[in-house]
């Protein structure tokens, strides 16, 4: 059991969670995940290291209450445990001295960026972090990205925060005004991720794409975190999740996370049958 040092909302039905694991804590790089159970029969839901603090032992996910999984993770509280937490799973972020580097996070995808944007910047990068939210109450970690970051961006489709617009509308003035881009890395929904690799792929501009498909076992065995890159089949638990976002399947990995749609409703739906998030209202 991995038990639950903190937990705090920090958006509309998303939380930050501390959990006490200090071997994973130790090893954990940048772009890793760990694979979360809650209970016996649960699915296994792989989660990005969103940070980790190797004197006290843990490692913090943030999780959007969605599903029945996640819901059930924002539901355990100070005091609660995890089941299963595996990991660190997955390749690091291939850091290194690009030089001007572009992190765009979406929606909770910022989470898992923060530790990215944060080993670029160690590395000696000019790191400009681009964060995209539908309003300013879904917004996250905007202040933790700031520290990690030589400019932020923030755009909200109302405008209620930032620029009004999308992620792409900022890369494109950052383009515009000269900036000398030499990667971009992306995390957030799908779709875009593709409308931002739409943009590098026309310009010549290096790409990473963190991909979160279904996964099972984390381990390649299963196959079900198939995506096609290049025309190649890759797994992205045991070769991503980071992919040249160029050369991404998009269209392919929009069908497949469609696959269990009808299931993941009706378990929501069981999930809030059964008294829904501790936190809520807190």
């Amino acid at each position: 059991m991995y038990e639950v040092v903190s937990q705090e909302l920090i958006a509309p039905s998303v939380s930050r969670t501390r959990i006490r694991a200090p071997q994973i804590a130790k090893k954990r790089q940048a772009g890793q995940f760990v694979l979360v159970r809650t209970e016996e029969l649960g699915e296994r839901i792989p989660l990005t290291i969103a940070d980790a603090d190797t004197d006290e032992g843990t490692i913090t996910i943030i999780t959007q209450g969605v599903g029945y999984s996640t819901k059930s993770i924002n539901a355990l509280g100070v005091g609660g445990a995890l089941l299963d937490v595996v990991g660190p799973l997955g390749n690091p972020t291939h850091v290194e001295r690009f030089g001007t580097v572009v992190c765009i996070g979406g929606g909770i995808g910022i989470a898992p960026m923060f530790p990215i944007a944060q080993a670029m910047k160690k590395a000696g990068n000019k790191v400009i972090s681009v964060l995209g939210a539908r309003n300013e109450d879904l917004l996250i970690l905007e202040d933790e990205m700031a520290g990690v970051s030589d400019e932020v961006l923030v755009t909200t489709d109302d405008g209620s925060h930032g620029t009004k617009g999308l992620v792409t509308d900022t890369l494109r003035a950052l383009i515009e005004r000269g900036e000398k881009i030499d990667l971009v890395v992306t995390v957030g929904p799908v779709i875009m991720m593709e409308k931002v690799c739409e943009i590098t792929r026309e310009l010549g501009i290096p790409a990473m794409a963190s991909l979160n498909p279904i996964m099972i076992d984390g381990t390649g065995m299963c196959g079900g975190c198939r995506v096609e890159v290049g025309g190649e089949t890759k797994f992205a638990c045991v070769d991503g999740p980071e992919f040249d976002g160029n050369s991404v399947d998009f269209d392919q990995l929009k069908k497949r996370l469609r696959m269990y749609q009808k299931i993941e409703s009706a378990a929501r739906v069981r999930h809030d049958d059964e008294g829904g998030c501790k936190l809520d209202g807190a």
